[in-house]
């Protein structure tokens, strides 16, 4: 339970954050007229991050999701408020801290926001996952994932794990969602925020 719970909480999370589809602002050049003993400085890889920043929060409201893992695609909606996002993040990071030796969001210098965990989910196994996100987190974000598994007690589950999660911000959330909410294929309805604090139990 707290490993399905778990994944569904980094889903929803991915999900929204896929949606923004803003594409990230190339790194500055190297300036011609730096001086020769700057220049190692100044040519620094692109995948290197800047100190570390707040990360970004989602907009309030509903957020559409649709998240590709293997060769299963699953969409779905999730009503997001303040207080959702402060308990969740757009990561689940802040859900599932008590399980991971190892949780770090940092900005890289090209606008795009790299995360990383290692984390303890009992029978699950454990899990270290590398992503990276972009997006403006207002209109739409996208992040791309993998999470390689090891020692769960479900063969299927061990190995290396891809997730692609696209959103996009649809309008306020309508009559009948509260905030956690996530709408699933087929009419199926779980809060998030209940689902998540089941799994501490």
């Amino acid at each position: 339970m707290r490993r399905r719970a778990a994944f569904l909480v980094s889903a929803a999370a991915l999900a929204a954050l896929a949606a923004c589809g803003k594409k990230p602002e190339p790194a500055p050049a190297p300036s011609a007229e730096a001086p020769s003993a700057q220049a190692p400085a100044a040519q620094a890889p692109a995948t290197a991050t800047v100190p570390a920043m707040t990360p970004p929060k989602r907009k309030p409201g509903l957020w559409e999701q649709t998240i590709s893992m293997s060769e299963m695609t699953q969409k779905s909606s999730i009503c997001i408020d303040k207080a959702v996002e402060d308990a969740m993040g757009w990561w689940g990071q802040q859900t599932t801290k008590d399980m991971c030796a190892k949780q770090s969001v940092t900005r890289a210098l090209d606008g795009s926001w790299r995360v990383e965990s290692e984390c303890s989910m009992g029978s699950g196994g454990k899990t270290v996952t590398k992503g990276v996100a972009s997006g403006d987190f207002g209109s739409n974000y996208r992040m791309e994932a993998e999470t390689i598994t090891t020692g769960a007690a479900a063969p299927q589950m061990n190995g290396s794990h891809k997730m692609t999660l696209t959103a996009a911000w649809k309008g306020p959330c309508p009559a009948g969602m509260k905030p956690g909410d996530m709408q699933l294929p087929g009419g199926m309805k779980i809060n998030m925020l209940e689902m998540a604090k089941a799994s501490k139990d």
